[in-house]
This record gives C-alpha cells, structure tokens and sequence, in this order.
C-alpha cells in the first residue's frame, strides 16, 4: 500500500497541467499540420503512459544527486508550460522552444538516472514531438 500511494503522489502531478489548461483541440485542427501530425486522440493515450514511465522511473532510480533533481524540475515545469504556451496563448514559435527544453532535460534526466531504460520511449516521443512542433510552426508561420 505504502508503494502504491508513493506511486500516485509522484505520478499526479504529471497531469496539472492538462487539468489547468484546456487542449484546445479546434486550434490545433485549423493549423497547417504535416501529414505525419497524429490526432488529438493519440497525445491522450501517450501522455499518461509516459507519465507513468517518468514514475517508476524516479521511483526505481537509486542514489539521485542535485543534477538528477535539477534535471527532473526543469523538465516537469517545461513539460508542465508546452500546453499553456501552445494552446492558451497559441505561440508554436514558444511551444517550440519549450519542446527543445522538454527534450534536453529529458536527456539529461536520463543521463542523471543511471539511463533508466523506462525513459527511452519518454525521449524517442520528446525527439518526435520537437520534430513536430518545428514542422507546425514553419507551416503556420
């Protein structure tokens, strides 16, 4: 039970953000989208399963230092800021840059973590998402 509830205590607030601020998934459907941009229905399913990777991964990581937490802060408040940036003030340009943030720490996070392998889906979905969010705001500029 005491795993259990560590488990949800660090896995819930991997989702503030998509309960503060609503995926405005009419904004995202009037964009130029390239023809490899998934639907709405796909970040809905991934997310959560990334967020319970990123999980058990703090969970199962042994002997974090300053550089791990640091890695970890940086990359939950960025994570945490894409769908403000992207949806609430609509700026692909910023949600690109947070992308790239998103991205880095996430490499990072791995590196720091003694390259838990729950992290690789977390970074090959990152490498895609950057990739995507260049392409929407080139098309959109």
């Amino acid at each position: 039970m005491k795993n259990f509830l560590k488990f949800i205590l660090l896995l819930a607030p991997w989702f503030i953000s998509s309960i503060i601020f609503k995926v405005d998934t009419v904004f995202y459907k009037s964009l130029n989208l390239p023809f490899f941009a998934p639907p709405p229905i796909i970040f809905a399913i991934v997310w959560p399963l990334l967020y319970i990777l990123i999980t058990l991964s703090i969970i199962k990581t042994k002997d974090k230092d300053l550089n791990y937490y640091k890695s970890l802060i940086i990359n939950y408040f960025s994570n945490q800021i894409y769908t403000f940036l992207f949806f609430t003030i609509k700026s692909p340009f910023i949600a690109f840059i947070d992308t790239i943030i998103v991205l880095i720490s996430s490499l990072f996070l791995y590196l720091n973590s003694n390259k838990s392998k729950l992290l690789i889906p977390y970074i090959i979905w990152n490498i895609f998402a950057t990739i995507l969010s260049l392409t929407i705001y080139l098309m959109n500029i």
